[in-house]
């Protein structure tokens, strides 16, 4: 077995062996289950044919302390959404002794609230939108005199745009809450922002070349991000050199302050002034057909079993040697 370590922990694998017996985690229970299959199915595929000896696990189906009676080395997580995504299933995983790919618990179920991830961003100087938590009908009148129509409105701890809903006329207001309020009771509301957005993949600490996201629909919503054909991608995004570069390092620093590690998107909208706003960060993004992290790393020359295979060394980050 062939490996490179940096103090002290293991940073690059050359040998399928040294992974040993690989679950892909996939499926779940959260709104996002069609998606995870979707990424969970395309991960495993790719591990196999780089003769990892993987195996795919649906939590839904099957207890995680089957994971420690069938002998499972590591877990590769392809779980999105509250559940997968936020926390929950890593600190299982720590309890349970088995290494994992991407963030930790607390990276992880920081980066879930959407809420919690602008505030520490913008305690690092990474600049989000204004914004105002909806805490039922008594807080329509200000928030709009405050934030101004239209508005997006969102759940806090969902992904793949999940309960999000564009606002453009006060009476509407009630129904985007009550909306979000299905997924998640904590609710809030940012202005409508009319700029080009743009994504930013991590991998292993390295800001991966940005993506410029064009959608006929009104905004990417979970449509959009999976299964239409007319929602265009540019990479590389056209940005000039010294503005790519910024947005590169916004995206590191944001996730360093929200504590997710190993790999994840940081997405932003770009507001009149040309200023990068940070929307969320994805710890799990998706790893489809129309995804964007496999995307990025083909700008570089890296295919997708081999971006595949760096995601899940990232699971030696909590194993010493």
């Amino acid at each position: 077995m062939k490996l490179k370590h940096h103090a002290g922990r293991i940073t690059e694998v050359t040998d399928a062996v040294a992974f040993g017996r690989v679950a892909v985690l996939l499926g779940g229970n959260s709104s996002e289950r069609e998606i995870s299959l979707l990424t969970g199915n395309a991960v495993l595929a790719a591990l196999q044919r780089r003769a990892v000896d993987a195996h795919a696990f649906d939590p839904r189906e099957r207890s995680l302390t089957d994971l420690v009676g069938e002998k499972f080395d590591r877990v590769w997580i392809a779980l999105h959404g509250p559940g997968g995504e936020d926390g929950t299933v890593q600190g299982a995983l720590e309890c349970l002794g088995i290494p994992y790919t991407g963030s930790g618990v607390l990276g992880s179920a920081v980066c879930m609230d959407k809420l919690r991830t602008k505030r520490l961003a913008a305690a690092v100087g990474v600049a989000t939108a204004d914004y105002a938590v909806l805490h039922g009908p008594e807080d329509f009148a200000a928030v709009i005199a405050r934030l101004g129509l239209p508005l997006i409105v969102k759940p806090a701890t969902q992904g793949s745009s999940v309960g999000m809903t564009k606002v453009e006329r006060a009476e509407d207001l009630r129904a985007a809450w009550e909306a979000a309020t299905i997924h998640e009771p904590v609710v809030f509301a940012e202005p409508w922002i009319t700029g080009a957005e743009y994504t930013v993949a991590i991998l292993k600490g390295r800001a991966l070349p940005s993506i410029r996201i064009e959608t006929p629909k009104v905004f990417y919503d979970y449509e959009a991000k999976y299964f239409r054909s007319d929602t265009l991608y540019y990479c590389p995004s056209g940005l000039a050199a010294g503005a790519e570069g910024e947005l590169g390092a916004l995206a590191a620093a944001a996730f360093e302050a929200c504590g997710a590690g190993g790999w994840g998107r940081a997405d932003f909208m770009m507001d009149g002034a040309g200023r990068p706003l940070l929307l969320e960060i994805n710890t799990v993004p998706g790893m489809t057909d129309h995804s964007l992290v496999p995307m990025a790393a083909r700008a570089v020359g890296m295919e997708f079993d081999e971006l595949v295979w760096r995601v899940l060394e990232t699971s030696f980050a909590r194993t010493r040697l």
